[in-house]
């Protein structure tokens, strides 16, 4: 008996060494299961470097300054053919910030559930478009042969994974054809076992390293897949010889006017978070979108290409396969009746969207823990989001006649 009692005070003994030594992790891990919870995920969405490693974005030169002829908004929109209340539907989608900018004048500018305006906020998966920009820049450093390469030309690591004779166009275009469950609400699908990796403090690069099975041959259709994001972080770097973080800073952040430091979520080698780790103020947000609006030009700098700009944003992508109502190009959507415009995206209702024929902007953040349902117009809370925009920009184009 006193032999079994020694036994289970070394193993207590053993249980909280090891709990003191990962102590870090344990909480990194519980604060990435709660952080979408009703009470957190507000807090968290401004917070996310209390959850995450993150790597700091500081600015760079002259801030940008805005132009404001601040108006009211209207007060109802037309969502799928029908009018409808726009507080109901910023309320509805739990919006945290709203931007509406045209002519690159800031026309709108509000925060909500307890936010400001020097909220650095999470982009979720708007990120994605960032890394595209500075993909293109890299092309047209000539630092890659062709965007029909397969990615492990580049990126050896990928030999003998689903990745394996998939071309860069393929993944910018979110159809690689590897086999992954993007399903946020099941515990056990690969995004959350993704982002457990990252709670851990694990490897981004080995988690993409480990997926070996496929759902397709690469290139015959499109399934939306954040991990592909990865994979062509993965090139980047490669390619470039820095940090995506660092590539981004040099070629992208420090020429825009950014307002404030930014920075990007990191796997525990400090490499980004690329596919949805970006962290700064929906006025930052916007400078990204107005970028593009431009034609990738900031104060006659030619930033971004002027044709990776237009090739980028088109819709280039094959076949939809999850009936999502929204065709895609390089890591940019667009909408199906597309007039020209295109946004960028992020889960829980984080946009940037983009109107060359109004001249405008436009860019909501939301804690919206809905995003997914069914939206009471029957198309879904995206498409909505969409309507919504198109129907500020023609009011407030009609207001400029």
């Amino acid at each position: 008996m006193r032999k079994f009692g020694k036994i289970l005070s070394f193993g207590l003994l053993l249980l909280l060494i090891i709990l003191a030594l990962n102590f870090n992790k344990v909480q990194r891990l519980l604060k990435v299961n709660s952080l979408f919870e009703a009470d957190n995920i507000v807090h968290n969405f401004s917070n996310m470097n209390e959850v995450l490693f993150a790597h700091d974005l500081p600015v760079a030169g002259e801030p940008h300054i805005w132009p404001e002829n601040l108006q009211a908004l209207p007060a109802t929109v037309t969502i799928n053919g029908q009018p409808q209340n726009l507080q109901a539907f910023l309320k509805e989608t739990d919006t945290t910030a709203l931007l509406v900018i045209k002519d690159g004048i800031i026309l709108f500018e509000d925060y909500y559930l307890g936010t400001g305006r020097d909220d650095q906020r999470i982009s979720w998966s708007m990120a994605k478009s960032y890394l595209s920009s500075i993909f293109g820049v890299a092309v047209s450093e000539g630092l890659i042969d062709s965007l029909d390469d397969p990615v492990e030309k580049y990126v050896s690591d990928l030999k003998g994974t689903a990745y394996e004779g998939a071309s860069i166009r393929n993944v910018l275009n979110m159809a690689s054809g590897v086999e992954f469950n993007e399903d946020y609400l099941d515990p056990n699908s690969d995004i959350n076992k993704m982002g457990r990796t990252l709670a851990l403090g694990g490897s981004m690069d080995e988690f993409a390293a480990s997926l070996t099975e496929r759902a397709r041959e690469p290139g015959t259709g499109r399934q939306y897949v954040s991990i592909d994001t990865h994979v062509i972080g993965m090139v980047l770097r490669a390619v470039t010889g820095q940090s995506n973080h660092d590539y981004l800073q040099d070629k992208l952040l420090s020429k825009i006017g950014m307002g404030k430091d930014a920075y990007y979520l990191t796997d525990g080698d400090d490499v980004a978070f690329v596919l949805g780790g970006l962290n700064m103020r929906t006025r930052d947000y916007a400078l990204f979108g107005q970028l593009f609006l431009n034609q990738g030009q900031y104060n006659g700098e030619q930033v971004i290409p002027g044709d990776w700009v237009t090739e980028s944003t088109a819709s280039s992508a094959p076949v939809d396969l999850e009936s999502t109502g929204v065709d895609y190009g390089y890591q940019w959507w667009v909408p199906v009746d597309s007039h020209g415009d295109f946004f960028a995206v992020g889960i829980y209702s984080q946009y940037i969207y983009v109107d060359p024929k109004s001249n405008m902007v436009i860019v909501k953040n939301s804690a919206d823990r809905e995003f997914k349902n069914p939206s009471p117009s029957g198309q879904g809370y995206k498409l909505d989001t969409i309507d919504m925009f198109r129907s500020l920009a023609q009011h407030y184009s009609s207001l400029a006649d």
